[in-house]
């Protein structure tokens, strides 16, 4: 598992400094369930707004 996950999502609960995500864990799903060819077609479900 990578150690690092970087984000530049810093409209996310999870985004910390230096583009850090401190989510415990995080999930990417493909755009309507076909296979993705590209990051273009990937969505990450892990995203929470801040509040």
């Amino acid at each position: 598992m990578a150690k690092d996950v970087l984000c530049e999502v810093n409209s996310c609960k999870y985004w910390a400094a230096g583009n850090q995500c401190n989510a415990s864990s995080i999930y990417v799903v493909s755009h309507r369930g076909k296979q993705a060819n590209n990051s273009e077609e990937t969505d990450c479900k892990t995203f929470e707004p801040k509040i």
